[in-house]
């Protein structure tokens, strides 16, 4: 195995470089050159990724910086110790979820199909005393089915509500931490109010998988594997820690590389890992074929809201969603017609400069979409930046990202529609679809941060 390249994340965009007293390190800067609009402004920056820009430490607070310190290996490993050491009364109780984005790394870093190496990857991460290993699949089962719901309702009342559409996906840490912090109300309004998978997941180890076995949510310690280095900001955010219970949904977020990294330290080799099926959160024995939702490798919320919208707005059976290609690969349209008649328009946006040019006609009012699926990483989650970055020069590995597009797509496609665990979970976790537990645990809000920044944020 070779050394995985754990990005020190310090670039900075022009404009933060000129506004912000934390000047940009010489390393990592690239010289080419593109225009960048922020807050109306438009500014000559340096190319960048959206989440380079967000997550460098210059826009984190004192705070943020002390909880994202403590999503880390190191912190993973002091709780494994500490279970080693105390009485087992006091021991922690660690389950993993792992993303299925991530499960295409360890495919290609392992010369294994999908499900193989899912299964190494459990046997590895319960060697080191993990209990359980969930993959977080069922939770973005959730997500979708709530955005479809909320789109339905934003599409019913949008003549009287001027922010009802278009609705904005709410999955991307980064695309989020970049509404509320630069655009605030212009965009808070329109995002997608279902809690993203990770989130979700982290409700449904914390809630209801520690009740069916007995803990307390400050007994277990949950850890997540997720492409995005943005997955910690995102599991650090006020709203997802509980005051009562004294816990949050998510206690650590790393990387794929980052457990990568963790094999090569402990010079593990993938023939000498047992093959570990993967749990479940009702505990049902026997090993459920992993699956995969519709879309291009980032859970495809924009296709099954689509298709959803398509029968229940207008009753049409689409079967299959045809991309139009605009600027590029990552700014894609979708459109729904009938008899010459443009019923429903949605696109796919990837990546920070595609978001500025959808922000920039969002300003003067030229975006035609209902809704817009936005990820700030260019190519979608697959090409997170804790999973696709070459050990070269740190520029996304594009051949590395074209295998795990192949192995991502080699997975079956499974509707969340037709699921029965998430039937069955919605009623004895959740009291049913539309109750007030279902609202509380599967959704959030968003909102303008702009008046909270930091006096050295000058956006």
């Amino acid at each position: 195995m070779s050394d995985v390249n754990i990005p020190k994340r310090k670039e900075k965009c022009e404009n933060c470089t000129k506004q912000c007293n934390k000047k940009q390190s010489d390393d990592g800067a690239d010289s080419h050159q593109e225009r960048v609009e922020v807050n109306g402004q438009v500014h000559e920056g340096s190319q960048l990724l959206l989440s380079a820009c967000l997550s460098c430490d210059g826009c984190l607070s004192e705070e943020e910086s002390l909880k994202i310190s403590q999503q880390s290996l190191e912190q993973v490993e002091r709780v494994l110790a500490l279970n080693k050491k105390c009485d087992a009364s006091k021991h922690k109780v660690l389950v993993a979820s792992v993303c299925p984005q991530s499960l295409p790394f360890f495919a290609v870093k392992f010369g294994l199909d999908v499900t193989e190496a899912a299964h190494k990857l459990c046997g590895f991460l319960k060697s080191l005393g993990v209990q359980y290993v969930f993959d977080t699949t069922l939770a973005a089962g959730f997500s979708i089915l709530e955005s479809q719901k909320e789109f339905i309702q934003r599409f019913r009342r949008r003549h009287h509500d001027s922010h009802a559409l278009p609705m904005f996906t709410s999955s991307c840490p980064g695309w989020i931490r970049y509404s509320e912090r630069v655009l605030g109300s212009l965009v808070t309004p329109h995002i997608c109010t279902a809690r993203s998978p990770q989130q979700i997941m982290g409700c449904l180890v914390k809630d209801y998988f520690s009740k069916q076995q007995k803990l307390s949510p400050g007994k277990v310690y949950h850890v997540l594997v997720a492409p995005c280095f943005d997955k910690k900001l995102e599991a650090v955010r006020e709203e997802f820690y509980n005051g009562l219970l004294e816990a949050r949904d998510v206690d650590c977020v790393l990387t794929s590389g980052e457990i990568y990294y963790l094999m090569e330290q402990r010079k593990v080799s993938v023939e000498e890992l047992d093959s570990v099926p993967l749990d479940h959160v009702l505990g049902e024995a026997g090993d459920a074929a992993l699956v995969r939702h519709e879309g291009r490798g980032s859970e495809g919320f924009l296709e099954h809201v689509f298709k959803h919208a398509a029968k229940e707005l207008f009753g049409l059976d689409v079967h299959e969603v045809t991309y139009k290609t605009l600027r590029n690969r990552d700014f894609q349209e979708v459109t729904l017609e009938r008899d010459g008649e443009t019923l429903l328009q949605f696109a796919a946006i990837y990546g920070f400069r595609n978001i500025q040019t959808l922000v920039h006609r969002m300003r003067k009012g030229r975006v035609p979409y209902q809704l817009v699926e936005v990820l700030s990483c260019p190519g979608g989650c697959l090409s997170g930046r804790g999973q696709a970055e070459s050990d070269v020069d740190g520029r996304v590995d594009k051949d590395l990202v074209q295998q795990m597009e192949e192995a991502y797509s080699s997975l079956p496609v499974r509707l969340p529609e037709v699921n029965p665990t998430l039937h069955t979970l919605y009623q004895d976790w959740l009291q049913g679809q539309d109750s007030p537990q279902a609202g509380a645990l599967l959704h959030t809000q968003y909102r303008s941060q702009i008046h909270t920044q930091p006096p050295h944020m000058q956006w």
